[in-house]
C-alpha cells in the first residue's frame, strides 16, 4: 500500500483504468449479491458472506503461522504508520488458489492482473493510518511499479473475524466507515470515472480496542502483474 502524499503533477485520465471501473462496476451492479454503498465519492461495494467461517478460520491460522511485521511503501520511514502484522499468501497453494481466483471471478478481473493476496493481523492498539491504495507517481517507488502492472485500479478486502471494538476501515472523506464482519468482502475502485486516483478513496485501519483482528487484502493492477 502506498502513503497519501501530494502529487506534483495531476496524473493524465486514463482510457485502460476508466474500463477497469466501468467493467467492473456493470459485473457488481449485476450481482444480486452484491450491494453498493449509498455513496457519491467512491465505487465501493458490499459482498456479505463471500467466504464461510472455516475457510476463514484456516486462513487465519496462515496468517498467524506466517506473519511478520508489516511494511510500508513510501519514501517516508514512519514507523508509527503501519503497526500491525501480514502474511504474503501462497497464491498457488491448493487452499488459497480458489479464494485468489474466487475474488478475481467476482470482478470480472482477469487473475494475472491480480498482486499476491495479503493477510493482515491486528492487535489491540495496532492500525494503519489514512493513506491510499493507488500508487502516487511523484514516489521514488513508481518506476519500479510500472514495470510490474502499473496502477493499482480495484481493491478486494475481506474481513476473516468479528471484532469485539475497533478497527473499522474509515474512508474519512468519502463518508463511510465499515465494521469488521466475519467473511464481509469490501470492494473499492481506487479510480475516478476517467481513470486518474481518486484522492477520497483515502482510508484508514483505525485501531483495534478490544480483540483481535484479521482481514486478506486483494489489489489488482491495471496491466498484468504476473507475467
Amino acid at each position: 500500500m502506498s502513503l497519501f502524499s501530494p502529487r506534483r503533477k495531476a496524473p493524465a485520465a486514463s482510457p485502460v483504468r476508466q474500463r477497469f471501473g466501468t467493467d467492473v462496476a456493470a459485473r457488481l451492479d449485476a450481482d444480486p449479491m452484491v450491494e453498493r454503498a449509498a455513496i457519491p465519492a467512491a465505487q465501493v461495494y458490499y459482498r456479505p458472506d463471500f467466504l464461510d467461517a472455516a475457510t476463514c478460520a484456516r486462513l487465519i491460522d496462515t496468517i498467524d503461522t506466517n506473519r511478520r511485521p508489516s511494511t510500508l511503501l513510501s519514501d517516508r520511514n514512519d514507523q508509527n504508520f503501519r503497526t500491525s502484522d501480514s502474511c504474503d499468501m501462497d497464491r498457488w497453494s491448493a487452499d488459497i488458489q480458489p479464494i485468489d481466483t474466487g475474488i478475481a471471478d467476482l470482478l470480472g478481473i482477469d487473475p494475472a492482473h491480480g498482486e499476491t493476496m495479503q493477510g493482515q493481523r491486528y492487535a489491540p492498539g495496532q492500525h494503519f493510518r489514512a493513506h491510499h491504495d493507488y500508487f502516487h507517481e511523484s514516489e521514488s517507488y513508481w518506476p519500479r511499479m510500472v514495470k510490474e502492472g502499473g496502477q493499482r485500479t480495484w481493491t478486494a478486502m475481506i474481513y476473516l473475524n468479528d471484532v469485539t471494538e475497533g478497527g473499522a476501515t474509515w474512508f474519512p472523506q468519502a463518508g463511510i466507515k465499515v465494521a469488521p464482519r466475519r467473511g464481509l468482502m469490501l470492494i473499492w475502485n481506487n479510480m475516478n470515472p476517467d481513470g486518474t486516483p481518486n484522492e477520497l478513496t483515502i482510508h484508514e485501519g483505525m485501531p483495534v480496542v478490544e480483540g483481535v483482528k484479521y482481514i486478506v487484502t486483494k489489489w489488482f493492477r491495471e496491466g498484468r502483474w504476473i507475467k
